[in-house]
């Protein structure tokens, strides 16, 4: 499991930002080549980028690059020029406004032929689908299967809440006149749904305020609650509270470790399938709950306080 609770957003025609951005504790930097990079910017960002993951420091951040849509002209040349050039550095491409699973299974295709070409290890670059649409939002499923080499599926909120004609101009808030519940509740537990249901990481969009970190907090907070990996994030301000609100409490990651442990001592040593950890029955089932907490610790870079004694 890659952890991905902070993923930073790098538009690639910005030099400046792209080094900046190897200093921040960040899990992920995406470096962008779609909306934040304008049309007659798009080849010269596309020499900064391979010239900043073969000679940037990125230790400890998962590589990957956005590449523009399909609908568009400049998407082959963005992933033969980056994979041709900085392969070797790139952990995985970022295909923003997927519709449709076919659009996945091209990259894939267009992916291998380069690794080939290039002698890279055929597979080893991963897929991240941006979801920006309700055509992509229905088709989750079917997108979330098409690819071996998906990792994650990614929420992408303002072109979503204008493909749906939402009435807020303000990206993640809750809609004037929704006063009851939470407007992005369904949309969030489908793509959590589809990913799961295919072992993938979901990513939760941006929060385009982002003098507001307490805002950010509270939206992060929803989707974490949810069960997503991380979010993205525009600012340094925004990437303290990604870490912190998407990985475990330290008491939650002990907790689930103890768990482990102490399952694992009960069902070999003792041979019981169902026993007690102090006044909690643990089982199977806490087992499996466990395992997801103790994941996203390690990933987080926590370490152990406590210890299991039978």
């Amino acid at each position: 499991m890659r952890s991905r609770r902070s993923v930073l957003a790098v538009p690639g025609s910005n030099p400046r930002f792209l080094e900046k951005a190897q200093t921040l504790p960040v899990d992920e930097v995406f470096l962008d080549l779609e909306d934040s990079v304008a049309p007659l910017a798009k080849e010269e960002a596309r020499a900064n980028i391979v010239a900043a993951l073969r000679e940037g420091d990125w230790s400890g951040k998962t590589r990957v690059v956005r590449v523009n849509d399909l609908t568009t002209q400049w998407t082959y040349r963005d992933v033969i020029e980056i994979v041709e050039g900085a392969g070797a550095y790139l952990d995985c491409v970022m295909l923003p406004k997927v519709q449709d699973p076919t659009e996945v299974v091209w990259l894939d295709t267009l992916l291998t032929q380069i690794e080939k070409t290039m002698g890279y290890e055929v597979g080893r670059i991963g897929i991240e689908a941006q979801i920006e649409n309700a055509r992509g939002l229905v088709n989750a499923d079917a997108i979330a299967g098409s690819s071996k080499r998906l990792e994650t599926l990614v929420f992408g909120p303002a072109d979503f809440m204008a493909s749906i004609n939402m009435r807020t101009l303000v990206v993640g808030e809750q809609p004037p006149g929704y006063v009851e519940g939470d407007a992005y509740h369904y949309i969030l537990m489908r793509l959590l749904m589809a990913a799961r249901m295919h072992d993938l990481q979901v990513i939760d969009g941006p929060y385009l305020q982002i003098k507001d970190v307490e805002g950010f907090r509270r939206v992060a907070q929803r989707a974490a609650a949810l069960g997503f990996d991380g979010k993205w994030v525009l600012h340094p301000s925004q990437v303290d509270a990604a870490n912190e609100v998407f990985s475990p409490a330290q008491e939650d990651y002990d907790h689930a470790e103890l768990i482990l442990e102490a399952y694992e001592y009960y069902t070999t040593v003792e041979k019981r399938g169902a026993v007690m950890l102090g006044d909690e029955m643990i089982d199977e089932a806490s087992r499996k709950m466990a395992l997801v907490v103790a994941a996203k610790g390690r990933a987080a870079g926590l370490s152990r306080t406590k210890t299991f004694t039978p």
